[in-house]
């Protein structure tokens, strides 16, 4: 298990030029905005407009911090904020995002479409609890305070904001280390052929 700490992670411009974003992993390493398999990154939103097209991409967002944000996407308005479950779209389709209340930071997991498939699920922590994974790559992003151990180690402690990267399938333990802990679990599989 590697772990990855917020503060450490580098701040690079989005691809329309529109905001910034931290990126936590890609695939292959040292991929581009164009040319990677998978991409999990933390963006801030800071103002309306466009969301980025990425042909031939499947992409998922949550909401992590701030009020929240309208997206219109494929004819129709879909509201997002920290209690709404993450929203899967095809980032190849034209999107235009208006913030509810001010700026918002939202988690962003996008997989090459025929390639990789991936799901991102948000599971709040009001007590320790196990967590199976199995696919090829997991990303989980501590909201708050969360200890992670993979029962025959120790457990490693995340700050908000902060992420571990499991390789293959495994069984975790979280254990909330601050009121209303949460984390968003963002599993990767290839499609093999």
């Amino acid at each position: 298990m590697q772990i990855l700490r917020f503060a450490d992670l580098p701040e690079m411009a989005w691809k329309n030029g529109g905001g910034t974003t931290v990126e936590y992993a890609v695939c292959p390493e040292g991929a581009g905005l164009d040319d990677f398999s998978w991409r999990i990154s933390r963006a801030k939103v800071e103002r309306h407009g466009p969301f980025s097209a990425f042909p031939g991409i499947d992409r998922t967002l949550a909401v992590v911090s701030g009020a929240g944000i309208d997206l219109a996407v494929a004819h129709r308005l879909v509201r997002l904020d920290r209690d709404t479950p993450p929203f899967g779209f095809a980032a190849d389709e034209p999107i235009e995002a208006r913030l509810i209340r001010g700026p918002i930071e939202d988690l962003n997991v996008m997989s090459r479409r025929g390639f990789w498939r991936h799901t991102l699920i948000r599971h709040r922590l009001a007590e320790t609890r196990p967590l199976a994974v199995t696919a090829d790559v997991t990303l989980i992003v501590a909201l708050g305070a969360v200890a992670i151990d993979a029962f025959d180690e120790d457990a490693r402690s995340l700050g908000d904001g902060d992420a571990a990267i499991v390789d293959g399938p495994a069984t975790l333990r979280l254990t909330p280390g601050t009121a209303g802990a949460a984390v968003l679990v963002a599993e990767l599989h290839h499609r093999m052929g």
